[in-house]
């Protein structure tokens, strides 16, 4: 009877842990819907509502306006798709650099005797920036300011994918380099069909990497872009909230009236959730391969 009772006390400890366990992550569920719920709710809102502070996770006085603000002109579909390119060539081309950079620096010591120097200035050009006016400067004298490469190529060497990348080719197995070695591959050989096949779930990662932070960037595009059909989206929106506290004089009375139900707090919101929409679409893509990628490679046996 004693050993029935303590088996008992055995299996309805690990059922107390578990049920502790999904309450934490229910409240911390919980806890992260509940900012975008708010979001949504002051989003659709009037602003008399949002103002009165009366919105908290339904909408007050449905109202569409501020989604009207941000898509109804034909500069927001503009900087959409200058944010698509963007992103396109952005990725493209400093995934390209980053595997060869990785796979480069994944090398052995007896194939690449300088690997180490590479990567101590890698590390440093990644601790101390040269700061903004050189920056600004050179992009201006390769004469490349209102054109999307600058908005591109500055930021094409990211110093981070590449350590992330660097690390998960230098855990995979030796036996299939030598292997490769062996069957008469070079280096190209040796990258193209073995280490990227093996390689998804970093590569992955480090798209997902490039892919929100070029579609988040909005500060680039404010001082290297010279004109507003050159913006990128999150440049536009940004300035759309920055324009409704400026009175122009050329407004017409359909302006005045429509400016008049927005406020910078229901824009805000709506402007939150329009940019969020490609990166929700995108990341459950690439999901699968995103902890994987982040895991592999960080400890090194």
């Amino acid at each position: 009877m004693m050993r029935l009772q303590t088996a008992g006390v055995r299996r309805s400890r690990p059922d107390v842990a578990q049920a502790a366990i999904f309450v934490v992550l229910l409240a911390l569920t919980f806890c992260t819907l509940l900012p975008l719920v708010h979001i949504v709710a002051i989003s659709f809102s009037d602003k008399t509502a949002v103002a009165a502070g009366k919105v908290f996770l339904w909408p007050v006085q449905f109202s569409g306006a501020a989604y009207d603000a941000v898509t109804g002109d034909k500069d927001f579909y503009a900087a959409f798709l200058v944010s698509v390119k963007r992103v396109a060539l952005g990725v493209a081309i400093s995934l390209t650099l980053t595997v060869l950079a990785a796979f480069a620096l994944s090398r052995r010591p007896e194939h690449f005797r300088a690997r180490a120097v590479y990567v101590w200035i890698l590390v440093f050009s990644m601790m101390f920036s040269g700061g903004m006016i050189p920056w600004y400067l050179t992009i201006r004298d390769l004469h490349l300011i209102n054109t999307i490469w600058a908005l591109v190529l500055p930021s094409a060497v990211q110093i981070f994918n590449i350590i992330i990348l660097m690390n998960f080719l230098r855990n995979l197995p030796r036996e299939l380099d030598e292997a490769a070695e062996v069957d008469g591959a070079g280096p190209w050989q040796t990258l193209a069909l073995v280490s990227l096949p093996m390689s998804l779930p970093s590569l992955a990662t480090v798209t997902l990497f490039g892919v929100v932070f070029h579609w988040n960037s909005f500060f680039d595009g404010l001082i290297l872009m010279n004109s507003q059909e050159n913006y990128p989206l999150q440049t536009y929106l940004n300035q759309i909230v920055v324009q409704m506290g400026m009175m122009d004089p050329n407004m017409t009375k359909e302006d005045i009236e429509q400016l008049a139900k927005l406020s910078d707090k229901t824009v805000s919101s709506a402007k939150i959730l329009v940019s969020m929409v490609p990166i929700l679409l995108v990341y459950p893509l690439l999901q699968k391969y995103f902890i994987t990628g982040l895991t592999l490679g960080s400890v090194k046996e």
